[in-house]
């Protein structure tokens, strides 16, 4: 699995951009006024890892395949959305869909690109946009509990857990906080899930500036960034037009670009670590001589769930899983050496897979 994140935030912000960018494809018409986004536009990018190229290079691997991210492209939001304003109500719904939201928000000063509030104050953009999904989720939330009364009356227990986490969600929205500052116990974790609240899920907030300040950012980037530190969130930050002008660019002529503009990496390749942060999520190797291939599964995850992102037989028949770690595999040119130096190992059902293992999973069919 790879995961889905949402790119939302105020028109004229450049999400469209970025996102026309980081697919490398021109499905998102990008243009200088609101809603140029009307349908929210899937692009799908390789997970960049220098590790899977290094396994393939080892095992003489013929086909290398990488894990993938689901970027969505969602309309434009504006003040108002939560009251169907603007294409307000198909943005809520397709916010739903993500695993994690990504607010793409203004710093960078243009005189040229028009800011649908009259200004440039990225705090304020991120305060509208959590402000609409508060709202969005304190209406949900009550009628959630309206519609559970008749059920709660009468005892049912299902009911009655979930009207415990509704009202857990409702009185921190009233409070305005939003639903991911609830603290969830373990046992309730599914079920809160299945709330679909907005503001449960986890959010990055992208600082899109102009080119000259991608390495190290500017007073508003700093601002986002105290702001993340304080709510538990991640931030990026990203200058969308380099973006634009690296998915022109070959992998020399872009890495040339980069160093030009003092970077080390792509914008692309920050996003993703920075999502894979936010989400808890790692990466495992399956290797060999057909093909290299990386698998994306949440830290914690045990041995036979990590085998059942491959096949759904693989977790069911799971007998064990023959382990070496990245660093280990590297050392020793490949299993055979890995063997050599003791580093190859048998786990079976309880172990917990970390990031980087090279795994190779025994099953009964």
């Amino acid at each position: 699995m790879g995961f889905r994140m949402g790119i939302v935030g105020l028109p004229n912000v450049g999400k469209s951009t970025l996102f026309n960018a980081l697919t490398r494809t021109a499905a998102a018409q990008a243009a200088n006024f609101p809603f140029c986004t009307i349908e929210p536009n899937v692009g799908e990018v390789a997970v960049p890892d220098p590790r899977l190229d290094t396994l393939a290079g080892i095992a003489g691997s013929r086909q290398i395949i990488p894990t993938r991210i689901t970027f969505v492209d969602i309309a434009g939001l504006v003040k108002g959305a939560s009251r169907g304003e603007g294409l307000g109500n198909q943005f809520l719904a397709n916010i739903r869909e993500v695993d994690a939201i990504a607010h793409v928000l203004r710093c960078f000063e243009d005189g040229d690109i028009t800011h649908v509030e009259g200004r440039v104050d990225p705090l304020a953009d991120a305060e509208t946009i959590e402000t609409e999904l508060m709202i969005a989720d304190l209406e949900s939330v009550e009628r959630r509990l309206a519609n559970l009364a008749r059920k709660v009356k009468g005892g049912d227990k299902e009911a009655l857990a979930q009207e415990r986490l509704l009202k857990a969600a409702q009185a921190a929205l009233e409070a305005g906080r939003p639903a991911r500052t609830v603290p969830v116990p373990e046992e309730d974790a599914r079920a809160w899930d299945q709330l679909q609240l907005l503001t449960a899920k986890p959010v990055l907030y992208v600082c899109n500036v102009a080119e000259a300040e991608a390495a190290d950012g500017n007073a508003l980037t700093r601002a986002v960034a105290a702001k993340a530190e304080a709510e538990g969130a991640g931030h990026v930050v990203i200058s969308a037009r380099i973006e634009e002008e690296l998915a022109q660019l070959s992998p020399e002529e872009a890495a040339e670009f980069l160093a030009e503009m003092g970077l080390d990496e792509a914008g692309l390749d920050r996003l993703i670590r920075a999502g894979y942060e936010l989400l808890g999520l790692q990466t495992y190797f399956t290797v060999g001589p057909k093909e290299a291939r990386a698998w994306t599964i949440p830290k914690g995850t045990l041995a036979p769930q990590a085998a059942g992102v491959i096949h759904g037989d693989f977790e069911k028949g799971f007998i064990r899983a023959e382990t070496v770690a990245y660093a280990d595999y590297v050392a020793g040119r490949g299993e055979a050496g890995a063997r050599e130096a003791g580093k190859f190992r048998v786990e079976g059902k309880s172990y917990e897979v970390q990031d980087g293992d090279v795994l190779h999973f025994l099953f009964n069919a």
